[in-house]
């Protein structure tokens, strides 16, 4: 098996889809009717609700079935804020959220709220006390995920729902990727999830709303999953999505034994075999299937191209594999090499041996993509009185870095070099060049034409 983009979306579990094609026969039916073939599909419902909620820790009536995690985060925001509008419209986010929260943040302030994003230090983990720092009289909403879905790292949740608890502020967390590992720890007051995370069928997501919690449900009224998620409800499918999430939860204990022992030796390895790596995340605080790391010198979508070819499916992070040409803003907020990421995420029962196989491909694919890219050509650089000018305006990701790494050694030891870079992945990159190669990084100045990056050559 060469697919490691699991937290993307895993394989379906064979519980799920046991569950899905047998819920078939049973589940058609309206679940809201009282003839028969209703109270059929009403059992199946309510058993399904009953089997999630003991997952998640929480009562039956607190939770409704979604069509995606994304509307579940998108529900749950707009009902907690429309539920609180009395307190104010200032929401607290950290700045490595899912995009559905931060598309749900800039809704806010487009109407006229409030948004704080909580800064995270380089390996993409909240301090508690900047969620105090936070808080507003007029804050209506907290939002944290409990694990990170780039790079894995792990959010210390419990602290940070007692620190808005003691404000009397609802926390809402995010655990569309560490649910199938287990409950969320905390006093929280309202939870999403997403079943594909998980090994369950796509389009189910869980909204859990804890009893107190002050909740208005946005748009036209239904009478379906307590007025939170209108519609007719896809019963095989969250019937599989339950039986999944209980069937992964059984094996989760050993799974993830075995999982951190395959990443521990990927972050180990990588470094050891490619040259001019940075792997990034929490070394221990980290979900147990999830490794990141960045290449230097590295086109992430030629890279995830070149994997594919020999078999292997994962995601990247990479200003190069996106149509806005900006990193990340996952990477961003961390502060860490963006060009040439990689994300592995495992899915449940891969073996060594795929590991392996991935850790011998990787080396020559990195080798191939830098190749391919080549030497900077000598007319992108000028000198000037008091620096070695490389003109990177117009070329993206990694070819600034590059063209910075080749031109270093011709400055003496002191010396400057100056790179013109209008592209964004370049304030992120360069100064972890600088950090990787032992270079330091002056800083930046306006250009004529983008920005210009100062670094001197100390070594």
């Amino acid at each position: 098996m060469g697919y490691f983009d699991a937290a993307s979306a895993a394989p379906l579990h064979p519980i799920a889809r046991q569950a899905l094609q047998a819920s078939l026969d049973e589940g058609w039916a309206d679940p809201a009717r009282l003839y028969r073939e209703g109270r059929r599909a009403r059992v199946l419902l309510d058993a399904a609700r009953e089997a999630a909620a003991e997952a998640v820790g929480c009562r039956p009536d607190e939770l409704a079935f979604t069509s995606s995690g994304t509307r579940a985060v998108h529900s749950g925001i707009a009902g907690a804020l429309a539920g609180r509008r009395r307190v104010g419209r200032h929401l607290i986010v950290s700045a490595v959220e899912h995009s559905s929260v931060l598309h749900s943040a800039e809704l806010l302030e487009a109407s006229g709220g409030a948004v704080t994003q909580v800064p995270v230090d380089r390996a993409g983990r909240v301090k508690p006390s900047a969620y105090g720092e936070a808080l507003r009289a007029d804050t209506a909403l907290a939002c944290l995920q409990s694990a990170n879905h780039e790079v894995g790292t792990e959010q210390p949740v419990a602290e940070v729902a007692e620190v808005c608890r003691a404000a009397g502020v609802p926390l809402l967390v995010d655990a569309a990727q560490s649910l199938g590992w287990g409950p969320v720890d905390g006093d929280w007051s309202l939870l999403t999830a997403s079943a594909h995370k998980w090994g369950g069928p796509s389009g189910v997501g869980l909204l859990v709303v804890r009893k107190g919690v002050r909740f208005a449900p946005q748009g036209p009224a239904d009478e379906r999953e307590s007025g939170r998620a209108a519609g007719f409800e896809n019963i095989p499918a969250i019937v599989a999505a339950a039986a999944s999430l209980r069937a992964v939860r059984a094996e989760a204990a050993a799974e993830a034994v075995r999982l951190r022992e395959l990443t521990e030796r990927i972050r180990a390895r990588v470094p050891q075999l490619v040259p001019d790596v940075e792997v990034v995340g929490d070394p221990v605080r980290r979900l147990p299937g999830v490794v990141t790391f960045s290449c230097l010198y590295v086109d992430g979508e030629a890279l995830l191209h070149e994997l594919d070819r020999e078999g292997f499916s994962v995601s990247s992070g990479s200003s190069c594999t996106s149509s806005t040409l900006t990193p990340s803003h996952v990477l961003r907020a961390m502060g860490v090499l963006s060009e040439g990421n990689v994300r592995v995420s495992l899915p449940a029962g891969v073996t060594e041996e795929d590991v392996e196989r991935f850790l011998t491909v990787l080396p020559g694919a990195v080798a191939t993509v830098r190749e391919k890219l080549g030497a900077p050509g000598s007319e992108a650089v000028v000198r000037e009185a008091d620096a070695l000018v490389v003109d990177s305006l117009g070329k993206r990701c990694p070819i600034p870095v590059i063209e910075l790494a080749k031109v270093i050694g011709d400055v003496p030891v002191g010396g400057l070099v100056r790179v013109l870079s209008d592209d964004e992945a370049a304030r992120l990159d360069i100064p972890a060049w600088c950090e990787m190669r032992g270079q330091e990084y002056v800083g930046e100045e306006p250009a004529d034409k983008g920005t210009a990056y100062l670094i001197r050559r100390v070594s």
